[in-house]
């Protein structure tokens, strides 16, 4: 009779379980290039990454702090973290996890804070996290801000259509009304090579244009020696001349850059450029040299003029962005006079308006008189006004030109957006055979939305 051969018993193995985390961003396009490296690093790790609302074990909160609403924002994402999963693990790291440590760790719901040097160290320290009891106070992991003096390079991906690529982080400007500086330490930078190398491989996933961001990419560069022998290796325009040379990236955005670091040969160079397009941000915050004095800016209002007159004069079709505080302390109304006609004269293309907030361990907390919060919202209401105007101003200014334009994947009511490369946006009839192309188009009417609209989208292909 044959023998029915036999197998010794299978080995009993311990299942692997995989961790669910997701990741909500506040604040800057810097925040979501340093959430989607964390996330990938967290996958690297054997975790799950996932939407916000899909149940996860672990919600990694990653805040901003520039002004108070955005300490808001914080408390209410972790409420409703809790709605959707009462056991899940909530971590807060970013800017306001670095200034402000114990006030988190006290909102109920919060079980670890991680600062400005630990957040990159996330997945390692996830092995000492543990479920904080109602009732007490989350962990806390955070260095003094002297000590927070690496650079971690980072980028986002599959988040959107374009990605974000930290050059620089930290400030060394002492602005009156920022904590930046006490946030997120001394400026430092990557090096050229490393940030070719992370754009030849984003270029490899098939994305289409990088922007450049940081908290000062003006900045940019390494640097020799210690205090009055300090020289500067490389500088942001070195960056700029070998990323123009990156095969695969279609365009390069540069982020804000600060007026007095944004050169007459970088101005120049873009205009000529392969790749950078004619798109700038450049913060003013006041319109009044006495008012810029008191938030101690590095410039007054002649060399922003003069910024904004260099760019037109090589780039008449060149979009350009301006940020304005409104309500600083010492701001008076003939200050807010010279700053709105100073704004309404100069041929900019829409502003981003920022009502002042009081921050700790600021020094504009010492200047008088404050304004009122009534005539601070009364300020931003008529630049936000004047906004408008300017935008659609240029978006007329570009009827009948022909143009490129970067289609994402923002569908609603069967159309599509995306940007030309003097970032006017555009709406088409939807067609995926567009998403994440780059494509001539003329451009036709602007649209009572305020979009850009051009031919139909068999026109294109």
């Amino acid at each position: 009779m044959a023998r029915i051969p036999t197998h010794p018993p299978p080995q009993h193995r311990k299942l692997r379980i995989v961790k669910k985390v997701a990741f909500y961003t506040l604040g800057c396009k810097l925040n979501f290039s340093e959430t989607s490296t964390l996330a990938r690093l967290m996958e690297q790790h054997g975790y799950e990454r996932v939407e916000f609302n899909q149940q996860p074990d672990i919600f990694i909160i990653n805040t901003c702090s520039v002004t108070d609403n955005a300490d808001k924002k914080c408390r209410k994402i972790v409420r409703e973290a809790q709605k959707i999963n009462p056991d899940g693990y909530v971590a807060v790291l970013g800017c306001y996890a670095q200034l402000k440590p114990k006030e988190i760790s006290e909102i109920p719901g919060v079980d670890a804070v991680l600062g400005a040097a630990e957040k990159f160290r996330l997945h390692e320290l996830m092995s000492t996290f543990e479920k904080v009891p109602m009732g007490q106070t989350g962990q806390i992991f955070n260095s003094p801000i002297e000590e927070v003096i690496d650079y971690h390079a980072s980028y986002s991906l599959n988040d959107r259509t374009r990605t974000f690529l930290k050059v620089q982080d930290g400030c060394d400007y002492p602005c009156a009304y920022c904590t930046i500086p006490l946030a997120r330490g001394k400026s430092r930078s990557d090096t050229v090579a490393n940030v070719v190398r992370a754009a030849n491989e984003i270029a490899e996933r098939g994305v289409k244009e990088i922007v450049l961001t940081g908290v000062n990419i003006g900045d940019f560069g390494l640097v020799n020696g210690t205090g009055l022998a300090i020289q500067r290796q490389e500088t942001f325009f070195d960056l700029v001349q070998a990323l123009d040379e990156v095969e695969g990236i279609e365009r390069f955005r540069i982020s804000s850059i600060e007026p007095n670091l944004l050169t007459d040969e970088i101005i120049a160079f873009v205009a000529q450029s392969k790749r950078f397009v004619p798109h700038f941000h450049v913060p003013l915050q006041s319109g009044s040299n006495r008012v810029l004095g008191l938030m101690r800016r590095r410039y007054k209002r002649e060399l922003y003029a003069d910024r904004v007159q260099k760019i037109k004069e090589l780039m008449p079709h060149a979009c350009i962005g301006v940020d304005v505080i409104v309500g600083h302390p010492g701001e008076t109304e003939e200050a807010f006079k010279e700053t709105y006609l100073f704004l309404n004269e100069l041929p900019v293309s829409y502003l981003h308006v920022f009502t002042y907030s009081e921050r700790p361990n600021t020094t504009a907390l010492s200047i008088r008189p404050v304004v009122p919060g009534h005539v601070r919202a009364d300020r931003s209401k008529m630049l936000h006004i004047l906004s408008d105007k300017k935008r659609r101003a240029f978006y007329d200014s570009q009827v009948g030109r022909d143009a490129t334009v970067l289609f994402e994947e923002d569908i609603a009511d069967g159309m599509m957006q995306g940007f030309t490369e003097n970032y006017v946006r555009v709406v088409a009839k939807y067609d995926p055979l567009l998403i994440n192309e780059t494509l001539p188009v003329h451009l036709t009417a602007v649209n009572a939305d305020g979009l850009m609209e051009v031919a139909e989208a068999v026109d294109m292909l």
